[in-house]
């Protein structure tokens, strides 16, 4: 109860008016393509493959044929290869829109649904019923929805209780029934008074998020008040709020202006289905797997230059590594839209990009001659194709960066970013049958030799990436990946703590206070074999007069990144009987 000051004393009260930013969106890996299902262009952060599967779906069918596309079998590798989260981008063709409940009712709603839902998710996929007259045909004996789907959703309120003006809300999978519910999420206690801590919008979420862009850069919009809690659906509208729904006394249910009672507004239980989403996955010519040219999955390149500028948001959303299975940088359009890949993820400072080079079936003169083409060491390609099994249970054949970030992730978890992502000890690639050609030696050099990475087949030991350049040009340091990304790592520790600095006094106690954070840092890189030795300058040196008078703080970190052992030599001399070892 509220306290209130009768006779003298002290009254402490409180008053949140905090509200948390949402944290940037931060993954190990960003994969961009075409999906079954899922928000459109939004990037969304999934935590595990089954996560990935709920949201963005797997299997499809084209024609006569089921198909998975090369984002699935990629996000799938990632996960087994112990990625921990990764950031998913869906491209489509053409125009999607999300679905919307079909009859939600109340008992006097007068002609008013009591709320209207809609689909995070977007594409007719999500429909399973016609229009707002078919509230989806469901068999009679189970009241499973005739075309309910795994990729579909249905809804479904319960608990109504008109003395408190409270009701329970279901998302269901769409190809459950009423002896086998498949419950995806439970909203309970929902109340559509709006002063209500539970009402629905509130609760739920009631923003519609689409794509927008001014001044030549791209944004997330949101229209609505409250922030999306469902990974499903989304709160579109209440048709008639039921404001203060208890009357003073806590047990009388008020009134509208009519008369009406509230709790006529309330929903009644039942459950229902979706309808109204637009947006196809097949267009027809979809060109899969090895079959992937000019088009690819369904699409063109320039379906993927909106999700690419999006992504250009260092500050929305991080990771350290990206890839496009599916785009083919010798292949028409393709290699302009990766041209701007690489260029952002060199402006973003952060991130790798993994670049295929040629379609599958190609020689090695034609790999190493689009190699050429790009100078970056904020990107590395692998080659070649390899052959998997997808979860249609067919063997298929993608290109190499469908399972890199499996690999990086591998590295990253049983060593160090720092280290090389190659070899039989971190460069195995689970769940690859074959690789579409065994590379012989002089095939290996040939293409190391101009900066691509060997996929190698080795009898006993299997398929394993065996080499770690990135596409610079330039002999330095910086043509290999495990010092590229070694840096990526250093960059966004000390980018981070260096936030921190902003607007702090530009005194010697702040630039110890960094200094106290990073040196420890760095030594700790040090012993975990990812430097040779380190220098951090930040003093008077560094920060004269005329430097604090412009408010800057500058730092310089000096590094001497560990470098690995590529090429081993092993001399063995042959003695003559009777010749004398010395230990």
């Amino acid at each position: 109860m509220a306290e209130t000051l009768i006779s003298p004393g002290v009254l402490t009260r409180e008053n949140d008016i905090s509200f948390i930013q949402p944290a940037p969106v931060e993954a190990g890996a960003a994969f961009v393509g075409p999906t079954v299902k899922g928000p459109v262009e939004l990037p969304t952060v999934v935590t595990s493959y089954s996560d990935y599967v709920n949201k963005f779906g797997t299997t499809f069918t084209s024609g006569s044929t089921k198909q998975e596309f090369l984002t699935s079998i990629a996000v799938k590798n990632y996960f087994a290869q112990g990625g921990d989260t990764a950031l998913i981008t869906r491209v489509v063709s053409g125009s999607f829109d999300s679905a919307t409940t079909t009859h939600v009712s109340a008992s006097a709603d007068g002609g008013n649904a009591p709320f209207v839902l809609k689909t995070i998710g977007k594409g007719a996929l999500f429909n399973n019923s016609t229009g707002l007259t078919d509230a989806g045909a469901e068999n009679a004996s189970d009241s499973s929805l005739v075309s309910g789907s795994a990729d579909n959703l249905r809804w479904e309120v319960q608990n109504v209780n008109n003395a408190k003006g409270t009701f329970t809300l279901l998302v269901r999978r769409g190809d459950d029934n009423k002896n086998n519910k498949i419950v995806l999420e439970t909203w309970p206690n929902l109340s559509l008074d709006p002063e209500s801590d539970r009402f629905i919008e509130k609760v739920i979420g009631n923003q519609e998020v689409s794509v927008n862009t001014a001044e030549s850069q791209y944004f997330i919009q949101h229209s609505g008040s409250f922030v999306n809690k469902s990974r499903y659906v989304y709160v579109s509208s209440v048709g008639r709020k039921t404001l203060n729904y208890l009357a003073l006394d806590g047990k009388t249910v008020n009134t509208d202006g009519s008369g009406a009672s509230f709790s006529g507004s309330l929903p009644v239980a039942a459950s229902g289905s979706f309808h109204g989403a637009t947006g196809n996955i097949v267009n027809g010519g979809d060109n899969y797997f090895e079959e992937i040219s000019t088009t690819t999955q369904g699409l063109v390149a320039a379906n993927y230059s909106t999700a690419f500028n999006l992504l250009n948001n260092q500050d929305e959303y991080q990771f350290n590594v990206i890839s496009v299975p599916g785009l083919i940088y010798g292949v028409g359009a393709h290699t302009s839209v990766l041209d701007t890949l690489i260029s952002n993820v060199e402006t973003r400072g952060d991130a790798i990009a993994v670049v295929d080079l040629v379609v599958y079936g190609s020689a090695v003169s034609s790999v190493t001659a689009q190699a050429g083409n790009i100078n970056s060491s904020y990107a590395a390609s692998y080659w070649p194709w390899l052959q998997v099994q997808s979860a249609t249970g067919k063997n298929e054949w993608v290109p190499a960066s469908t399972v890199i970030p499996g690999v990086y992730a591998f590295t990253d978890n049983s060593s160090a970013p720092w280290f090389a992502p190659a070899g039989l000890v971190r460069g195995g690639i689970p769940g690859v049958i074959q690789a579409e050609r065994k590379l012989t030696k002089n095939n290996r050099d040939t293409l190391y030799d101009d900066k691509v990475n060997p996929i190698a087949t080795f009898p006993g030991a299997g398929v394993a990436v065996f080499g770690q350049k990135t596409l610079q040009t330039k002999a330095s340091a910086l043509d290999r990946v495990n010092v590229r990304r070694l840096l990526i790592e250093l960059k966004k520790f000390f980018g981070d703590q260096a936030r921190n600095l902003v607007f702090e006094q530009n005194t010697i106690n702040t630039r110890n206070r960094f200094l106290s954070i990073v040196n420890p840092y760095l030594t700790s890189v040090v012993q975990r074999q990812g430097l040779y030795a380190f220098r951090v300058v930040m003093d008077d040196t560094n920060n004269t007069n005329d430097v604090i008078d412009r408010n800057q703080l500058v730092g310089q970190v000096f590094i001497q990144p560990a470098k690995t052992a590529e090429f081993i030599v092993l001399d063995f001399v042959v003695e003559p009987t009777g010749a004398t070892f010395v230990a």
